[in-house]
Order: C-alpha cells, then sequence, then structure tokens
C-alpha cells in the first residue's frame, strides 16, 4: 500500500493539536515551538503533495479510499485536484505566520494567571482548524467533507470568543462582551447554513445512494442518474446557502465584520484567508459539479449578489473607523469578485477565481497581520488614533504600504492578475455585470490610499512618538509575504499551470465553453 500522503498532510497538524493541548501548564514557549515544528512539518508534506501532483495527470491524484460506514454508503475518500492542491499549499503556507504573529497574543494577562493552560489551547485551536480545513479541501466523499466542513466551527468559535483581541476602547469587560456575542454571531449564521446543507446531502443520498463525489459526477455525465429539474434545483440551494455563508456573500455576510473585528489578528487571518476560502472552493467542487443544470439556472441571481457584495463592501470599506473592519468590509468585496468569476462560467472567470483565493490570502495576510503590529503597540483599531507613523516606523509603513497596494489589485503585486482574469471573463459573457463589477477597483483605492493617509502620514501624534518598528520576529511574518505577492504578481504561472486543467474540466461538468470573440482576429 502506497503512503497516504494526503491523511499524513491533515493527521499531522491534528496529532500537533493534540501534543500542544498536552504540554504543561508552565511550559508556554514549549508549547509554541512545538505548534510552528508541526505546521512547518505540515506545510514539508503540503509542498510534497504539489510536487507529486501532475497537471496532466487524472482530475483526482493522491487518492484514498476506504470503507467507513457501509449501511450508509459513506466512505473515507480522499483526492485533490489542481483546485485543491493550490488551497492546501495556501492553507499549510499562512499557519506558521499565523503561529509567529500570534507568539505573544495567548500570553496571561498578569504574572502568575492561573487560566487554564490559555497559550497550549490557542495554538492547539489553530492546528486543529488546519487539519480540518485541509481535510475538507481533501475530501471526495460528500458526508466526510460536510462533517469537517462544520467541524472546524467548534476550534473556530473558542478562538474568537476565548482569545480575542485585547485593544477596546471601552475596557476588559466590554470588550469580553463583544467577543462573545461575535463568536456566537458567528457560530448561528454557521450552524444554521450547515443545517440546510444536511438536508441536501441526505436529499442526495437518496436521489444518488451514495455519497461519492466521483461515482455521482460519473452517473450525471453519462446520464445513469437524472434528477428531476425541481429536485436538483432544491438541493444545488441547500449546498449553495451553506457555501454562501461560510463564504461570505452578500446578504449572508454580516458575521465576518463582529468577527474579525473582535479576533487576534492571526485569527481574523485565519478565518478570512483560510476558513472562508472552503466556501467558495466548494462552489467549484460540489455546486458545480454536482448540479450542473441548476448551477447554470442560478447564475443570473448569483452575479447580482457577487457584484453587490463587490460594491456593497467597497463602500462600507470607505466609511470604516476601525482598521480590522475596513479590511472584513474590503474581504467581502473580494469574495464578490471570487464568486463573479467562478459562475462566469468561463476558462478567464474561474482560473481567476480560483488565483484570486490564493492571491486574496495571501495579500490579507499580509495586511491583518501588519495591521495587529500596529494595534498591538498603540492598544487601539481606530483610524484615528494614529497619524505620522511613517517616521517614526517607516519598515512597518512600507510594509503596510504594499499589504494595501495588493488589496486594491495594483500592477505587479498578485492579486492583479487574479482580478483582471475575472473581470475579463466576466465582459466576456456578462458585459454589464463585468462594467459595474469594475467600480469595485475605484473603491478599493479610495479606502486603501485613505487608510494609509489616516494612519501612515501627517504629522506624528503623541500616541505613536515612541512606536518601535517592526522586530525580527515580525519581519520573518511579514517579509515572505511580501516576496510571494511580488513574485506571484509577475510570475504566477506555477499557479496557473496548477489549476487550469482543474477548471477546464469544471466547465466540462456544466457544458460551458469560452464564448467566441464578435470581432474575429485579422489573419
Amino acid at each position: 500500500m502506497s503512503f497516504p500522503l494526503l491523511t499524513a498532510t491533515a493527521a499531522l497538524p491534528a496529532v500537533g493539536a493534540i501534543a500542544t493541548a498536552a504540554v504543561p501548564a508552565a511550559q508556554r514557549t514549549a508549547a509554541k515551538w512545538l505548534a510552528l515544528l508541526f505546521s512547518l512539518a505540515t506545510l514539508a508534506l503540503a509542498a510534497t503533495v504539489a510536487v507529486r501532483f501532475d497537471p496532466d495527470g487524472d482530475r483526482y491524484q493522491l487518492t484514498e479510499s476506504h470503507a467507513w460506514i457501509k449501511d450508509f454508503g459513506v466512505r473515507y475518500e480522499l483526492g485533490v485536484d489542481g483546485i485543491a492542491v493550490a488551497l492546501v499549499a495556501l492553507t499549510a503556507l499562512l499557519i506558521p505566520f499565523i503561529i509567529l504573529a500570534g507568539w505573544h497574543d495567548a500570553d496571561p494577562l498578569e504574572t502568575g494567571s492561573k487560566r487554564w493552560r490559555p497559550t497550549q489551547g490557542f495554538f492547539a485551536l489553530i492546528l486543529a482548524v488546519e487539519a480540518m480545513v485541509i481535510l475538507s479541501f481533501e475530501a471526495t466523499d460528500v458526508f466526510l467533507f460536510y462533517i469537517f466542513f462544520e467541524a472546524m466551527l467548534i476550534p473556530m468559535y473558542f478562538l474568537i470568543g476565548g482569545f480575542g483581541d485585547r485593544a477596546h476602547e471601552h475596557g476588559e469587560q466590554a470588550a469580553a462582551t463583544q467577543r462573545s456575542y461575535a463568536a456566537v454571531k458567528f457560530l448561528l449564521y454557521n450552524l444554521v447554513g450547515g443545517l440546510i446543507m444536511l438536508a441536501a446531502v441526505i436529499g442526495l443520498y437518496v436521489v444518488a445512494g451514495n455519497f461519492s463525489l466521483a461515482e455521482i459526477a460519473e452517473a450525471r455525465a453519462n446520464g445513469t442518474l437524472d434528477m428531476a429539474t425541481n429536485t436538483e434545483r432544491w438541493l444545488f440551494l441547500g449546498f449553495f446557502f451553506a457555501f454562501a455563508v461560510k463564504a461570505p456573500l452578500w446578504p449572508l455576510h454580516t458575521w465576518l465584520p463582529n468577527a474579525m473585528q473582535e479576533s487576534t489578528a492571526p485569527v481574523a487571518v485565519l478565518i478570512t484567508a483560510v476558513v472562508d476560502k472552503v466556501g467558495t472552493f466548494a462552489m467549484l467542487r460540489f455546486c458545480l459539479q454536482l448540479f450542473p443544470e441548476a448551477s447554470k439556472w442560478a447564475t443570473p441571481v448569483i452575479l447580482v449578489l457577487a457584484v453587490i457584495s463587490i460594491i456593497y463592501g467597497a463602500l462600507l470599506a470607505v466609511g470604516q473607523r476601525d482598521i480590522k473592519r475596513l479590511v472584513a468590509y474590503a474581504s467581502i468585496s473580494h469574495f464578490g469578485f471570487i464568486i463573479l468569476g467562478i459562475f462566469a462560467m468561463t476558462s478567464q472567470g474561474q482560473s481567476g477565481a480560483t488565483l484570486y483565493m490564493v492571491n486574496h490570502g495571501i495579500s490579507t495576510a499580509a495586511l491583518m497581520l501588519v495591521a495587529g503590529f500596529l494595534i498591538s503597540r498603540r492598544g487601539s483599531r481606530l483610524i484615528a488614533d494614529y497619524g505620522g507613523v511613517q517616521k517614526v516606523a517607516p519598515v512597518l509603513a512600507g510594509t503596510f504600504l504594499i499589504g494595501g497596494l495588493a488589496t486594491l489589485s495594483l500592477p505587479g503585486l498578485a492579486p492583479f492578475v487574479s482580478e483582471f482574469l475575472v473581470l475579463v471573463g466576466a465582459f466576456a459573457r456578462y458585459p454589464a455585470i463585468g462594467i459595474i463589477a469594475t467600480f469595485g477597483i475605484v473603491l478599493a483605492a479610495l479606502y486603501t490610499l485613505v487608510l494609509y493617509q489616516r494612519t501612515m502620514t501627517g504629522p506624528v501624534k503623541p500616541e505613536v512618538s515612541a512606536m518601535p518598528d517592526l522586530r525580527v520576529r515580525e519581519l520573518v511574518v511579514v517579509a515572505p509575504l511580501v516576496v510571494l505577492l511580488i513574485f506571484l504578481g509577475v510570475y504566477p504561472k506555477p499557479v496557473t499551470d496548477i489549476v487550469n486543467p482543474a477548471v477546464q474540466q469544471t466547465l466540462s461538468d456544466v457544458h460551458k465553453k469560452d464564448p467566441r470573440p464578435e470581432v474575429e482576429a485579422a489573419k
């Protein structure tokens, strides 16, 4: 039997979570290093998955399949296509930076605190989320996917509610209340989506007789499984609703600003750069592949919702006073672009959407983690409490600027390529939608540059006059992300070569081809 590489990639952070939680309470530093080592080992396995994956080979590779619950046709089935490989690599890449950035975020508030292993619990929960997210990307059994899609809510709930941001203008008691509210709101929204999806999963089993993604898709393609039109549409809506909550898509987005505002910066990155990607990934893997006709039927409405997300998120970002809420609304706008690319049903749009998932993860991590370093120094999330930071901490200001420019998709930085492909794909089939979506770029420039101007330029405020620049640990976190933003901005080919074949197969699932240009090229 070949080595179960996919299982190992997900199991290693799970084992790391258990080992980290078991470290004695007094050994906080040992727990941090142990969590970091497990995350780096997981990154090495994810790199091995990427190296062993052949873009020109079978659709799902490195597959594993074992009987699990025979009476209900549930199997432990794993496999990765190019899209999953890219997102597994993104997840494994970001977790070590999240751990390093949050190195002191779970230290006791007072010397000699008796709280139960706060540090060990914090890092163990991060590794647990990593394990569940990776398994969600790898699962090719619908029921197996559903279990980890829902299970990741539990550690995220405790990360938001139990280890929230300490920078709160109304004191610790108010902060605890707000953290609790944000955590409960996050959990309720996603649980409702998950319960609706569970009904759809059961309905799919009734119709198809099993949960295997590959078998159901093959049966749909060769005509041996013929779903009634209304049945397919209801099942599609059950799946899509859960994924739209997770993504999040307007109007199911309202949990995200609260969750990101009340979380520590590393946990905010975990939410929007890692966990939320499961929603958009699942739209590609499950909605389009299992319900192709229903996906085409719902496309006009979904495109309208995506454009609303783009404009609405960007407009609200412009008016924010809180740095973290600004980044949250910017992310809602960016997820609108991703969903627009998915449902444009063109190769450029879907390639751009997949690339956008990767690039958004890197750019949001860079911007939010630097913002977290800034907030930890000043003790405030409010934009108005800053000014002139670039004169006292030029490296911090410079990396903050690069993260912000990546967020507005400046040419030469990674998100530009993906946003350009999404808009090209949208223009090709839905010109009006593409034109409206373009206004999101203008608004992105506005909220990003205004944020930088108000925090980094102008007279130096007395409260930031003694602010230290980035330390070595913080530079180790930020520098590789900046390098990746530049590298993928000028040379995205390593990612596009992996994802493009999977995108073509997804388009084939929904029986779509790229539209022909209205004006033929001159010969």
